[in-house]
């Protein structure tokens, strides 16, 4: 398939530098890749892209492995192979669902791409679900998570299963300190575009904010305030602040959203669905959500506590400034704190406007609940449909739609909340009674 058709489905005029040069390389030779590049520069199209055209769609097997360290990473990765439409077939596979329900499901599509965890990859290949004789290409997305010491063993059990490699592609927005020799890539083709800080500091402003008190969760109700309806992340060191910090901003009125690995899957996803579709202008999260989640249009980054490492900090304002767009990251600092020696671009001191102490924003959209998905046939269409039809809405009213095997989240602008939970009541949808709820926090 054309490289270009693929773009214009992705809403992309032409790969960038990187990009391209990736591009070439790849489909242009036979060794091993390590690809460096700043986070938010677009690493996923530049391993996908290639594999558009290396790989055989006509052909029914699994040919390409992509390890990577979460859940959330394979899921996102496996939703821009499905948003490209080739003639490839992705699969994510990782932790917190049924093993079982996942074998059946790739009997059923055939993938000839499959994205997972390693643990999850392991448990697959030994089960003989995966058949690993097919699988001529792996890819590592963040290998410098991937091949610290809690992934070591799995990834050494995973690359041993997997006899028939004949290239392997590493990507990392650091420059991990050395490459294990049971990766058998020690001798590949390094495409380097890290630079200095590696934060894009062109485009991202970077401030501190000075709290009065050792408890900064006054700061950044303030802060917060200022922001309006802008999207923002906030970043804690601990489960346990995730949830201190997300309860009080909550109870201040702020539409929040908190992320964490203790949670449930399901939890999860319906956190990061209301977050990236506008329906939650606030994300808590541990640096879980440091990694893999592309939402583009991330304004603010703030750092509640500090990062612990320098490629946490990296990872951290990642998220905002994707691709060409601009960013601010501000570190709130109580009493002895300061900011970190290895941020180098120009930290600035951030004033808290006077009149930001009015009430929270209120997001544009709000997320419902269906319960039904894809096991039922229900599709997008029949969604856009319903609401449009039996609900009242404007297309305009109608955001993003996630369908998931039982169930999906469905976001609606938020005055038209209580008009869509009225007339869905008791009618059904493709043929089926089913339930609608607004998820809140």
């Amino acid at each position: 398939m054309e490289l270009d058709t693929i773009l214009s489905r992705l809403g992309i005029e032409s790969l960038n530098a990187m990009q391209q040069d990736a591009f070439c390389t790849i489909c242009s030779g036979t060794d091993d890749v390590v690809l460096l590049s700043p986070t938010g520069s677009g690493k996923t199209l530049a391993y996908m892209a290639p594999l558009t055209q290396l790989l055989d769609p006509a052909a029914d097997d699994v040919q390409a492995l992509v390890v990577v360290p979460g859940r959330e990473l394979a899921s996102q990765s496996a939703n821009v192979m499905q948003r490209m439409k080739s003639l490839l077939r992705g699969y994510a596979c990782y932790g917190g669902r049924p093993a079982m329900d996942e074998h059946r499901e790739m009997r059923s599509l055939q993938p000839q791409v499959i994205f997972g965890t390693p643990g999850r990859l392991n448990d697959h290949l030994d089960k003989g679900n995966i058949q690993a004789s097919s699988i001529s290409i792996l890819i590592i997305d963040e290998f410098d998570k991937c091949l610290e010491m809690g992934f070591r063993d799995e990834m050494e059990r995973l690359l041993s299963k997997l006899p028939c490699l004949k290239r392997r592609i590493l990507l990392s927005a650091t420059d991990a300190p050395e490459i294990p020799r049971f990766v058998r890539a020690t001798d590949a083709e390094r495409i380097d575009y890290l630079d200095g800080d590696e934060a894009a500091a062109d485009r991202i402003n970077i401030y501190k904010v000075e709290s009065p008190q050792k408890d900064k969760l006054p700061t950044l109700r303030h802060l917060l305030l200022g922001f309006g309806q802008e999207s923002t992340v906030v970043f804690v060191n601990y489960r346990d602040s995730v949830e201190r910090t997300a309860s009080f901003l909550a109870s201040e009125g702020f539409a929040v959203s908190a992320l964490h690995g203790g949670m449930e899957q399901k939890q999860r996803e319906a956190a990061l669905y209301r977050f990236a579709n506008g329906s939650a202008c606030v994300l808590v999260c541990t640096d879980l959500g440091s990694r893999g989640i592309d939402i583009p249009d991330i304004a603010n980054i703030i750092h509640y506590h500090l990062p612990e490492t320098p490629d946490s900090y990296v990872h951290r304002i990642g998220r905002t400034a994707r691709w060409d767009r601009h960013g601010r990251a501000f570190f709130i600092l109580s009493s002895g704190e300061y900011v970190p020696e290895y941020v180098t671009a120009e930290v600035s001191p951030y004033a808290i406007p006077e009149d930001a102490d009015a009430k929270p924003a209120r997001p544009r959209m709000a997320t419902l609940y269906l319960g039904k998905g894809k096991k039922d046939k229900i599709s997008k269409g029949d969604i856009v449909g319903f609401l449009c039809k039996k609900a009242g809405l404007d297309m305009s009213d109608i955001g993003r739609i996630d369908i998931r095997d039982y169930y999906c989240y469905v976001a609606v602008g938020r005055s038209k909340v209580r008009q869509v939970l009225q007339k869905a009541k008791g009618e059904k949808i493709k043929g089926i009674r089913t339930i609608w709820e607004e998820i809140r926090e």
